[in-house]
């Protein structure tokens, strides 16, 4: 059989606050949307810039860092896989939307301003590190999980999967 990959890395720069919500059943989400911009010129010398918008939804421990850490402006690495959706609203329309499951987000800058006494003191650097080492250890229990659920030892049901209900958007 082939492999196949589904592998999505941006930057960019946070279009709204995060949304931290829970599932019925706990399960922390986090939604936002980033922003991404392409320039380039023409051979005739005339300049344009393409701006395109992504959905991203984080889950878990990363949900609640990205809730905690993340905000309107703020540039970011996130990493994750594309997914679509696709559901019957409540008037009876088939609705669709293409999300970024991530599984790892990086701070690219600063502090927001009014962090701004704790910019000096800490740096940019290990704030990011500190998200990071969170998310890697996040990674080390998601990577156990994944393994239970290969050897079979957890098996959630398919009506715990991702409701549309249950994403904030």
């Amino acid at each position: 059989m082939a492999k196949s990959l589904n592998k999505v890395q941006l930057i960019g720069n946070l279009t709204r606050d995060p949304e931290l919500r829970y599932t019925p059943t706990g399960k922390a989400v986090c939604s936002f949307s980033i922003a991404t911009n392409r320039n380039w010129t023409t051979e005739d010398g005339e300049k344009h810039e393409e701006v395109e918008y992504h959905r991203i939804v984080a889950w878990g421990k990363l949900s609640e860092l990205c809730s905690q850490y993340l905000a309107k402006g703020r540039k970011v690495y996130v990493e994750g896989r594309l997914t679509t959706r696709t559901w019957t609203s409540q008037d009876g329309q088939q609705k669709n939307a293409t999300e970024i499951i991530i599984e790892d987000m990086v701070l690219l800058d600063s502090r927001r301003p009014e962090d701004a006494g704790e910019v000096e003191s800490q740096g940019v650097n290990s704030s990011s590190q500190v998200v990071s080492e969170e998310i890697k250890n996040d990674k080390t229990n998601l990577s156990k999980s994944k393994v239970e659920l290969k050897e079979g030892k957890v098996a959630p049901s398919r009506n715990e999967d991702v409701v549309p209900d249950d994403i904030p958007f």
